[in-house]
């Protein structure tokens, strides 16, 4: 609490330091309120805002505060919405590895894979080549052929026999997380990650990482050294780098048992934060239309301060990432909308809900838990506004890219007539799905519109500035989008949903995946008990199946999925036009559906 009151105490100087934001009443959206938002959100003193952080907290508070002086009402827990998430995963005091030829030095010998499972296992290595089992028409190695790896450990080469091939087939079976399944799924109890030298002449251990999805791989997991790898293949006189260089020749798998018996145990904790939602209501004057609303949103959370696994464009480079246009930008459009909308509050039949999401950037998790746990039905929701990204609009070709567009039955014949009237250039999508908050409320069948100025050099780096921002083309987007935003609060209908066509996919990682079923996964999640539905598409083979939303995936054709890295290595698997069973659990229940792919 004394270092809340800090950080408290931080903010208060530096807003002292400006202009009164409230000195006057204001209805219209200024150049100089967004600037006074944006630069305190992507401040240092904030260190980019990142999930559970000191920091993060007071980026909360000051939307909270600003959304009661304007009048809201709050919501929620005085207007903020906890939940927990996991920001990182950090092994503990009891991990070892020992051989009757070695024993290992946690972090200099050994390091523990960020999705292992905790425990002690005392068993036989079996070395099984790249650790792939591939079955394609142009395509087939098996690393396990005639190998008992039954409650062992396999020792497995990371990456594939062909690593300058840019247009390998092995490149989609790579991962660590998919070898790890693939160990799984014959039985083996842990698996031992070894770098030959396609990964570099120095023996290294890979950096410790932090997967946005926690869940284990259900076996133990370690990386090794070469050094410690070369003790256990002594009896057979070779070494990492002969085995892969053999492989690598002759393009044949090369497996054995080593005869070595190897103990460890794998201590890693989970570290979990609390986060916030930030919510408020601006009530609608109707009295039947104010139990309908429209909600605002906007996610206030960044990357901190950077670093391996935080997201970050250059990992490298721990620094600030401050996150002036992602997505300070996007908070600064929520408050000044709900600022202006709630100085005429009197002229709005229907209510708004204003609501800056925590937890974006891990996996729309904010988003998603208020979808899941909504301070209001959800089937009152009448349409959703995500404000993404809005700060970087071109000065000479100014072009407005609005998602959701096809949503809603009426969408896009609105949008024609407000559009004729603007200076700005229009790009429309229709989708509704889309790595942004308002996706979560789309699965849940809401119309949503997606507001975006588009994608630059400076996304998820340190370079994403305050200075940088064109403020006086993120008024423009505002005094676009304010009257649009008042039509829709006050017109007699409300839009109606609808569902929109699975986008056509292109590019390697679809080459890559033959199939898909067309869900959005559910990342709120962190049980190793499934894959969350949160998500249909609309065409696709599970819509068709009679999946829903809130569904889980536990199996694949009869393959375990326990999450969604289960689930991608087993579409991998699949052929189109198969016919396929999806195990689920829905509303506690277990189902088996039939889907054709």
């Amino acid at each position: 609490m004394i270092r809340y009151s800090i950080y408290f105490l931080m903010a208060v100087v530096f807003l002292a330091g400006l202009a009164p934001l409230h000195a006057q009443t204001k209805a219209e959206i200024t150049v100089d309120d967004l600037k006074q938002h944006i630069y305190f959100l992507a401040s240092d003193s904030l260190k980019g805002r990142q999930p559970g952080t000191p920091e993060g907290d007071i980026a909360a508070a000051y939307i909270r505060d600003q959304f009661l002086s304007y009048g809201l009402l709050p919501m929620g827990n005085n207007g903020l919405q906890p939940f927990n998430v996991t920001v990182s995963v950090e092994p503990g005091e009891n991990n070892t590895l020992q051989t009757e030829e070695v024993t290992g030095v946690f972090d200099v010998d050994f390091q523990l894979m960020p999705f292992t499972s905790n425990g002690t296992l005392e068993a036989e290595v079996v070395f099984a080549g790249f650790g792939m089992e591939i079955d394609l028409d142009s395509l087939k190695w098996n690393d396990y052929e005639n190998l008992d790896v039954k409650g062992k450990w396999v020792m497995v080469l990371r990456g594939d026999p062909e690593p300058d091939n840019e247009e390998s087939l092995f490149a989609s079976f790579v991962g660590t997380r998919e070898k790890a399944l693939m160990a799984k799924d014959h039985q083996a109890a842990g698996i031992i990650f070894v770098s030959g030298p396609q990964f570099g002449e120095q023996d290294e251990l890979m950096p410790p990482t932090f997967n946005r999805v926690t869940a284990d791989a259900g076996l133990l997991a370690v990386n090794v050294k070469r050094s410690v790898a070369n003790k256990l293949l002594e009896k057979f006189n070779t070494t990492v780098n002969m085995l892969e260089d053999s492989i690598r020749k002759t393009m044949k798998p090369v497996a054995m048992p080593l005869g070595v018996t190897l103990t460890a145990t794998t201590d890693l904790n989970k570290v979990e934060v609390v986060t916030n939602n930030v919510v408020a209501v601006l009530p609608g004057s109707d009295p039947v239309l104010k139990d309908e609303y429209i909600l605002m949103g906007a996610h206030y959370d960044h990357l901190g301060m950077g670093g391996m696994g935080s997201g970050s464009r250059m990992p490298d480079s721990i620094a600030v990432h401050n996150g002036a246009d992602d997505n300070a930008s996007g908070v600064a459009a929520v408050l000044e909308l709900a600022q202006s909308l709630a100085s005429g509050k009197e002229q709005l039949k229907r209510s708004v809900i204003f609501i800056a999401f925590g937890a974006e950037e891990m996996g729309l998790l904010g988003s998603q838990f208020f979808a899941s746990n909504p301070t209001i039905g959800l089937k009152q929701v009448k349409l959703m506004l995500n404000f993404d990204m809005i700060g970087r609009l071109d000065a000479e070709k100014p072009n407005l890219m609005i998602g959701g567009t096809g949503t809603a039955v009426e969408t896009e014949d609105l949008l024609k007539s407000w559009e004729a009237s603007s200076t700005m250039g229009f790009t429309h999508s229709p989708e509704g799905y889309g790595a942004s908050d308002h996706a979560s409320f789309y699965g849940a069948g809401v119309p949503v519109l997606f507001f975006f100025t588009g994608a630059h050099q400076d996304y998820h780096t340190p370079l994403d500035d305050a200075d940088l921002i064109n403020y006086e083309g993120e008024k423009m987007i505002l005094d676009f989008v304010e009257p649009m935003v008042v039509a829709l609060i006050n017109q007699s209908e409300a839009l109606t949903y609808q569902e929109t066509a699975a986008p056509v996919q292109e590019g390697r990682n679809s080459r890559s995946l033959k199939v898909k079923l067309g869900i959005m996964p559910d990342f709120t999640s962190t049980e190793n008990n499934g894959l969350g539905i949160g998500g249909v598409t609309p065409g696709g083979p599970a819509s068709a199946a009679g999946l829903k939303k809130g569904d889980r995936i536990t199996a694949l054709d009869g393959m375990e999925v326990t999450n969604i890295y289960d689930y991608m290595s087993r579409l991998k698997k699949l052929k189109p036009g198969q016919r396929i069973t999806v195990d689920i659990v829905r509303d506690e229940l277990p189902m088996v559906m039939i889907v054709d792919l």
